[in-house]
């Protein structure tokens, strides 16, 4: 059986947000966008560098995916970290 590497939809849109990741610090939102991102590419067959690039930012900010989640599950209990950009408010989760 072949191994087949996948192209995400999203990954050219989301591999400049995982570099201003990598090179940002864990304020609210990066944390909040971090988690949402690991979400999405959980278990997707392709993306190597963005999945790799998403552990080493969790490394980096001296955190578990665990601690990540415990974190934006606080930040999203406390209210709306997503602002409308002026149209409907849209949730990204795929």
């Amino acid at each position: 059986m072949e191994n087949k590497e996948q192209q995400h939809p999203l990954y050219n849109r989301d591999l400049p947000l995982v570099e201003s990741l990598l090179a940002g610090e864990a304020t609210d939102y990066n944390l909040v966008e971090l988690a949402r991102l690991r979400i999405r590419y959980q278990g997707f067959p392709g993306a190597r560098d963005i999945q790799q690039n998403l552990d080493t930012i969790l490394q980096q900010w001296g955190m578990t995916e665990a601690e990540l989640f415990e974190k934006t599950r606080a930040i999203h209990d406390v209210g709306v970290i997503y602002k409308s950009r002026g149209k409907k408010e849209e949730q990204d989760w795929n």
